[in-house]
């Protein structure tokens, strides 16, 4: 209200939505949607980060305001792997003649990390070569730490738990490629750019918002969502397949360059300001 009255430009982006089925309770829901409606037709523009979410906002509120999709992106300066010793991590992290599969995020029931260890755990015996790196922390850490201590898998899945932002790449750095076991409807995960970044394709579900940036079989692998079983078996059959994970792990850092720098979700965002400096 106040943007359009001092006639100043106000682009939103939409991370999140009283339309959503939230792990955090929402209340005053209907006071909520009317807001947000009105907000969203009233705004100078929006930049959404799937398609799929856009959709449901149109079939929510009707003639919101106009829009671009702009996923997120990537840091090409500091996600760039001809900055880093790989060889010398590895044999740091005790990963050296390993094929390392790993995965950024944080430990929460929705992202099904530890569902996944759980049922790959019993096939790491038929995979000698196979090491798994998860980084993050999170309410499902402990027990998935306690899992891993409880097979005598300790030296075949590493769980360094929280690390700073500015390691993160040293970490991917030591992978050759990478798993997001669950997402949503909705979100962008940001580590996936990072990763992609980084040329280390990803196995990951066929949600809408992952499925517009991971082309299967060409910069990342999909798998029906909800189907660990999946997951994992892909997860095992790239394993003897280093010839592929290179091609896709080129791919996709690649596709990152062409398309996914924070420079394209800027330039997407200044296709939705006014020729004249004006409010809609």
């Amino acid at each position: 209200w106040l943007a359009r009255r001092h006639g100043i430009p106000l682009v939103l982006e939409i991370n999140d939505s009283a339309l959503v089925e939230r792990v955090r309770p929402l209340y005053l829901k209907a006071l909520a949607r009317r807001v947000e409606g009105w907000c969203l037709r009233q705004c100078t523009g929006l930049v959404f980060i799937s398609g799929h979410f856009r959709d449901q906002v149109r079939n929510a509120y009707g003639d919101i305001a106009p829009s671009v999709i702009s996923p997120n992106a990537a840091d090409l300066v500091q996600f760039d792997p001809a900055r880093f010793d790989r060889a010398r991590l590895r044999a740091e992290r005790g990963l050296t003649d390993r094929v390392v599969c790993g995965h950024v995020g944080a430990f929460a029931h929705w992202h099904g990390v530890d569902r996944f260890v759980e049922e790959i755990a019993a096939c790491l015996a038929e995979t000698p070569q196979l090491a798994l790196v998860f980084i993050g922390d999170g309410r499902t850490l402990p027990a998935v730490r306690a899992l891993v201590a409880a097979r005598g898998l300790a030296d075949r899945v590493l769980l360094p738990g929280r690390v700073a932002h500015a390691d993160i790449a040293t970490w991917i750095a030591c992978m050759d490629y990478a798993v997001l076991p669950n997402s949503n409807e909705y979100g962008s995960p940001m580590k996936l750019f990072e990763l992609m970044a980084m040329g280390v394709a990803v196995v990951a579900p066929d949600y809408a918002p992952v499925a517009e940036v991971i082309g299967d079989g060409r910069t990342g692998w999909l798998f029906p969502r909800g189907r660990t079983d999946v997951c994992v078996q892909r997860v095992l059959e790239l394993v003897a397949r280093a010839d592929e994970r290179k091609r896709v792990g080129l791919a996709a850092r690649d596709y990152i360059v062409r398309e996914r720098q924070w420079r394209n979700n800027a330039e997407q965002l200044l296709t939705l300001m006014p020729a004249q400096g004006t409010a809609r």
